[in-house]
């Protein structure tokens, strides 16, 4: 009798290993499929998307002007260098294309790293939202951003 009690126990105590392990395992799954999720439903800038800032805000070459202190990018903080190419934003702001772009792509207002003004035009930005607040799944295709 005592055996056949110590065995049930046994049981038991294994049954509550595993269901925690099971728990425990879930909970990882479940972090994970919210990291993956959270991934790709964030918002993508596209060809589209850079198009649409080309129009608003066109990139050019940055040409020296005499001034007393050189003009510096203040995404990466290096001045500006001749023959670069720039963006200069609408709020009159200028940057290395590259470093704004990047900028832009990760901001999800699409505004301006120094004084934070928009840089798309105000119905452009609402249909952004629209689309962001939708958690709509972007598939690579341009068709999926609505501008």
């Amino acid at each position: 009798m005592v055996g056949v009690s110590q065995f049930i126990s046994y049981k038991y105590i294994i049954l509550i290993c595993l269901t925690l392990i099971l728990t425990e395992l879930a909970n990882h799954v479940h972090s994970a499929i919210i990291i993956l999720y959270t991934s790709i439903t964030r918002p993508i800038a596209t060809a589209r998307f850079f198009k649409l800032i080309d129009e608003e805000n066109p990139a050019s070459r940055y040409k020296s002007r005499k001034r007393l202190e050189p003009m510096e990018c203040t995404v990466c903080l290096s001045n500006l260098e001749k023959g670069e190419e720039i963006r200069n934003l609408k709020c009159n702001h200028t940057f290395h294309k590259a470093c704004v772009d990047k900028w832009l792509q990760q901001d999800s207002e699409v505004t301006c790293p120094l004084c934070r003004s928009s840089v798309l035009p105000e119905e452009i930005m609402v249909k952004l939202k629209q689309r962001r607040n939708n958690n709509q799944v972007y598939d690579g295709s341009d068709e999926e951003i609505i501008f």
